[in-house]
């Protein structure tokens, strides 16, 4: 082992350097391919030579013991930063040595230089550590937790959760109802918490008639009333099954409608949660003032990327996965087209976050309308604006 020539500089000095520079400041590297009972442990010498390799549990004692054998001054690599690879980052660094993570594309896309195609812990490992020997701009920094961000991004997994259960009882009520009655099923607004109620309440189209219009009004009151009626008329004009598929469908039905309900009303008590814990950071408070971004946007872009990681905005949006792709080789090609790499989540929720300003006459809707006027279609000229913005 090596003794680093520089000290590893704190998490607040990121801003001020680089994670490259910080790479070559070690004459050895850890490379850990963690795992979920167990992690392989590689360590590498700068020449190459591997020092150390061998698997490792996943319990403080076994990694506390592993960090202490391999000295002061060496760089621990990791391939994953949360989930399977929190401890060994915690561990890590109670026992003072700096730690960087090479993301999985990195590390898939360097194992095609190494001999051999085999998929094993060990190998996996080997990659890690050599890699981040030889090509250290490859490498993140792992900044240290801030535990109101570590708090928030608990509820906005949870949140996401919701939503994504959400999402697929939806489908399956649609399901539902499309076998059973699908012109009610055209008309019906999953989104408006009146339909939700109705179905809750009085289950599929036929639970519906089967109550009759008082009940049906009682239980949508404030809702628009044409739609509600029109649905009625859709159900009363088809063809009802059997009271065998009836009594299956109703209590399917009313269970979705009621799952979709406190589902969102669960995402709802989350983003007022998250806003609470994020309402006195600072980059929070200014995407705010950004036009198009709302506090979810806000919150997923403050809770996944550290601002002063990225030099510029250019690195930024790369990451992002909103800056394009150039091509070019000799003079056969050349081209500028849309990226398909960077964080896909953030990349989504920035390009989409774009629709209600292309509708505007502010500057970014004027953009949108000069990049449609050169001839891009919908999708190509809102992820310019994404980019702009």
């Amino acid at each position: 082992m090596g003794v680093a020539r520089d000290g590893f500089r704190s998490t607040d000095d990121w801003k001020d350097t680089t994670m490259i520079e910080e790479a070559r400041a070690y004459d050895a590297v850890l490379g850990l391919d963690v795992g979920k009972r167990s992690h392989w442990a590689c360590l590498a010498s700068r020449d190459g030579e591997v020092l150390m390799s061998g698997p490792v549990w996943n319990s403080e004692a076994d990694l506390d013991g592993l960090f202490s054998q391999v000295g002061a001054d060496v760089l621990v690599v990791v391939d994953q930063v949360r989930n399977i690879g929190a401890l060994a980052i915690s561990r890590a660094r109670a026992a003072g040595l700096p730690v960087a993570y090479l993301p999985g594309l990195a590390a898939h896309g360097a194992s095609k230089l190494f001999a051999g195609d085999a998929k094993t812990d060990e190998r996996d490992a080997t990659v890690i550590a050599k890699t981040a020997l030889g090509i250290p701009d490859a490498l993140l920094p792992v900044p240290r937790d801030d535990e109101r961000l570590e708090a928030a991004r608990s509820l906005a997994a949870q949140r996401n959760h919701m939503v994504t259960c959400s999402t697929r009882d939806k489908n399956r009520l649609r399901s539902i109802l499309l076998e059973s009655c699908p012109a009610f099923e055209s008309l019906a607004d999953l989104a408006d918490p009146h339909w939700i109620a109705m179905m809750e309440r009085l289950g599929g189209p036929w639970g519906i008639l089967d109550a009759g219009k008082a009940s049906l009004g009682a239980v949508t009151r404030g809702a628009d009333r044409k739609k509600i009626d029109s649905a009625w008329d859709a159900a009363s004009n088809s063809t009802r099954p059997s009271d065998l598929r009836v009594n299956a469908e109703n209590p399917q039905v009313m269970m979705l409608a009621r799952r979709i309900r406190e589902a969102s009303e669960e995402a709802d008590r989350l983003d007022a949660a998250i806003a609470e814990l994020l309402a006195g950071d600072g980059t929070y408070g200014c995407l705010m003032t950004v036009p198009g971004i709302g506090p979810r946007t806000a919150s997923e872009l403050v809770i996944s990327i550290r601002i002063e990681d990225f030099p510029d905005h250019d690195h930024l949006a790369s990451y992002c996965g909103v800056a394009p792709r150039n091509r070019q080789s000799g003079t056969s090609i050349s081209s500028v087209c849309a990226s398909r790499q960077g964080n896909k989540r953030l990349k989504n929720l920035l390009i989409f976050s774009c629709n209600s300003l292309v509708r505007s006459d502010n500057r970014f809707g004027e953009y949108y309308r000069r990049c449609c006027d050169r001839g891009m279609c919908h999708g190509e000229a809102l992820k310019a604006v994404a980019r702009k913005r």
